[in-house]
């Protein structure tokens, strides 16, 4: 028999821990974060990290696990989370998935399998970033092309990142990326799983994202920027998170303090727009709450009667 899970999700800033806390206390919960940022520790106002007043004595996990430079990716995730569901599982709790990243949740509910997904010692990711650099990005799509047409075609050339990925994927497993992606999307879920996006009207949405950044700055938000800058360099995985990024050209000179703000909530927009289209797209199954109707312990009642 299939283990239960809940799955909260939606975009950003839609009230997605406050109604997996509230859902949780009801049911008997414990709350997993699928969340790629609050992992990190000293990133707390730019990722809005749930507070010890705010778990209100529920307890969440794959929160403060790493420094900015450690390693997080899906994979890493996924292995997290298995335990930790198993863990909560075994002692007669609820285990909660609570976050935005849509790819996580995936990965944990069908337990996707991500092949070899380093290349440390082989260097191939290098070798083709440098080709890519030298020669740019119509040649590096046409090397995939020759080893996965199928990929090249789904993959547009600029979207370098991809490219890349595809190719070292083939590389590394003799196997083409796109007969694995086929092959991942044909997998049954591995729980006994209900998953709900919160949703609201997209005007409202775009306020409560306005207003929380204009919360986070008088936080101090900058402040911790500004920390973070000298301890770690702008090009790490988790200084390109969204409430970061934003700021580097701000602190170099590049721009002004007002138009990095313009720039960060117009691309907190922009990635609330995408995790919805996302849903909608990957996740037909998945049960809407609507928050216009509802707030957090409504919802939370919502979501346990549809359980």
């Amino acid at each position: 028999m299939k283990q239960e899970l809940i799955i909260i999700s939606g975009p950003t800033a839609c009230g997605k821990t406050a109604v997996s806390v509230e859902l949780a206390k009801l049911c008997g919960g414990e709350i997993i974060s699928a969340d790629s940022m609050q992992v990190y520790k000293g990133m707390d106002i730019g990722t809005a990290k749930v507070t010890r007043d705010e778990m209100q004595g529920i307890p969440h996990f794959l929160i403060d696990i790493l420094e900015p430079d450690g390693e997080f990716n899906v994979a890493v995730f996924q292995r997290y989370a298995k335990k930790y569901i198993a863990d909560i599982s075994s002692r007669g709790k609820m285990p909660i998935i609570a976050g935005g990243t849509g790819f996580y949740i995936n990965a944990v509910l069908y337990d996707n399998d991500f092949a070899k997904e380093k290349d440390e010692e082989s260097g191939i990711r290098t070798g083709l970033q440098k080709i890519a650099e030298e020669k740019g990005a119509e040649y590096l799509h046409n090397m995939l092309k020759e080893t996965d047409p199928e990929a090249a075609e789904a993959i547009h050339p600029n979207n370098i990142k991809k490219v890349i990925r595809a190719i070292e994927f083939y590389r590394l497993n003799n196997k083409k990326i796109s007969e694995h992606n086929k092959e991942e999307k044909q997998r049954e879920a591995a729980y006994n799983a209900k998953i709900f996006v919160l949703d609201m009207d997209r005007k409202r949405l775009y306020d409560r994202i306005e207003k929380r950044i204009d919360i986070m700055l008088n936080d101090g938000l900058l402040n911790e920027v500004e920390n973070l800058l000298k301890k770690y360099p702008p090009n790490l995985v988790s200084m390109q998170g969204i409430g970061y990024k934003e700021f580097v050209p701000c602190f170099n000179g590049e721009c002004t303090l007002d138009e990095a703000i313009y720039t960060l909530k117009q691309n907190t927009r922009h990635f609330a727009k995408r995790q919805l289209t996302w849903f909608r797209h990957q996740c037909p199954q998945a049960i809407w709450i609507d928050m216009d109707k509802n707030n957090a312990l409504s919802a939370a009642k919502e979501i346990l009667k549809q359980i």
